[in-house]
């Protein structure tokens, strides 16, 4: 593990996203709550927060830190003239700390991604998590991340 015990508690945020492309059927089934595990999002959300506050035990020598704050929300999209559908995961975490929370929001939306395909596979196989990245990062020796809007 790298040896953080000289760095300064800062204020540490990070944002990520991800998204689980699936058939326009699955996405409707989810929002009107038609699964028989229960409300997808809710489940899934709960997934996230638990795995960002697991992250240290997933991700080989990270830190274990004690997380002020994640969030996990849900956007709803559609590819135009296609049967395709995604639902958007967006994961912020904070932290007053030495190290960032980079790995927690990255794995809060990995956590939340993995429940909805497990919760919709029974209807949908051929889901695709997809396109999980660092979105912003603030705090740190390194400073400020923002990435280019594609």
């Amino acid at each position: 593990m790298v040896d953080i015990s000289t760095k300064p508690v800062t204020e540490r945020k990070a944002q990520a996203s991800g998204r689980i492309r699936m058939a326009h059927q699955t996405c409707t089934q989810i929002r009107k709550q038609q699964f028989a595990k229960g409300d997808v999002l809710a489940v899934a959300r709960l997934a996230g927060i638990m795995a960002a506050k697991q992250t240290s035990s997933l991700i080989p020598l990270c830190h274990p830190l004690s997380l002020e704050r994640i969030e996990v929300d849900f956007t709803f999209s559609q590819e135009p003239d296609s049967d395709d559908a995604w639902v958007q995961i967006k994961a912020s975490a904070a932290v007053a700390g030495r190290t960032g929370v980079e790995m927690e929001a990255l794995v809060a939306v990995s956590g939340a991604a993995l429940t909805i395909y497990d919760m919709c596979k029974s209807v949908d196989r051929g889901m695709v998590i997809e396109t999980i990245r660092l979105d912003e990062k603030v705090g740190g020796r390194s400073g400020h991340f923002k990435r280019e809007e594609d």
